[in-house]
């Protein structure tokens, strides 16, 4: 299955719901007026686009259309995957060797199998990567995220539960020096409850990084669970706070008709979707592409 064949099947939930409901506007109306505008502002909004969003895509489709001329509501369609894929337009991720990479989310929302995935496709792209079991106070968690980086077939530092995590990582670091490794990827801790600690324990992570391995670039990326929605923006905008965020990786987009929150976390914090999850199986983290998740998404 090729890369638009697994967003586009990953995107059927959403796609049923927002393009069967395109399908039915451009069948309703044969020009474009206030109403036709107006039900387009609802389908993006179901679509969980965000309130502030659709208006903006909306204002900017009815600017071209009446710049260019545009009237045929088929054409509008077509303008609007254009101005969609506009907003969610990012320069690419640059991954430099070495990196120091931190995994960042709420409990529940992929994070162990997204990081599992991610060490699978940089090692594929020829990465010699080490994962760090970072997230000490939940349950299991090291355990878990064992499972995944054997079937990775990477490396992986861990402590006993309740450990400190910046240890952890000092650990991690000196293992991926010693192994000339390009990535090591940072499991981290989802706490969102107590704000003020969750942003010392990353702070205290990121310190323990810059001091012991100076050269290596630090980066974080958040996951977001994309069956959440709004709530997904919610937690983006807490992480922001007391992140440095990279961008983000989207998962169970295959279980949602939610998938326009890519478009909405974009626009309202600037924080482009860096990788989308469409499965369960190891290769189904994609890279995210605007232009094809537009066109799955139509």
């Amino acid at each position: 299955m090729g890369l638009f064949d697994k967003i586009k099947s990953g995107l059927r939930k959403t796609r049923e719901v927002f393009s069967g409901r395109m399908d039915e506007l451009v069948e309703n109306y044969k020009e474009l007026d206030d109403d036709f505008y107006e039900d387009l502002t609802d389908i993006l909004i179901m679509a969980d686009v965000g309130v502030a969003t659709s208006e903006l895509a909306v204002g900017r489709l009815k600017e071209k259309c009446q710049q260019e001329k545009i009237g045929d509501p088929e054409k509008a369609r077509e303008a609007l995957k254009g101005i969609l894929a506009d907003i969610l337009w990012a320069e690419p991720m640059k991954l430099t060797s070495p990196m120091v990479l931190l995994i960042i989310g709420v409990n529940g929302v992929g994070k162990t199998t997204s990081i599992g995935k991610l060490a699978s496709r940089l090692k594929v792209m020829g990465r010699r990567v080490i994962i760090c079991a970072g997230d000490t106070f939940r349950a299991a968690a090291a355990e878990q995220l064992t499972v995944w980086a054997e079937r990775a077939d990477v490396p992986i530092i861990k402590h006993k539960e309740g450990a400190d995590p910046a240890a952890v990582v000092y650990d991690g670091i000196q293992a991926a020096k010693g192994r000339f490794a390009d990535v090591l990827l940072v499991d981290t801790a989802g706490r969102l409850h107590n704000k003020a600690h969750l942003m010392e324990e990353l702070k205290k992570i990121s310190r323990v990084a810059e001091r012991e391995w100076p050269e290596a670039a630090l980066s974080a990326l958040l996951v977001i669970d994309a069956t959440t929605g709004q709530n997904g923006l919610m937690q983006a905008k807490v992480f922001s706070e007391v992140a440095n965020l990279e961008g983000i990786i989207l998962t169970k987009l295959d279980g949602t008709a939610k998938g326009g929150i890519a478009i909405a976390i974009r626009n309202e914090l600037g924080l482009p979707v860096r990788y989308i999850g469409l499965g369960e199986q190891l290769d189904d983290m994609q890279p995210f592409d605007a232009k094809e998740f537009v066109n799955a998404l139509f």
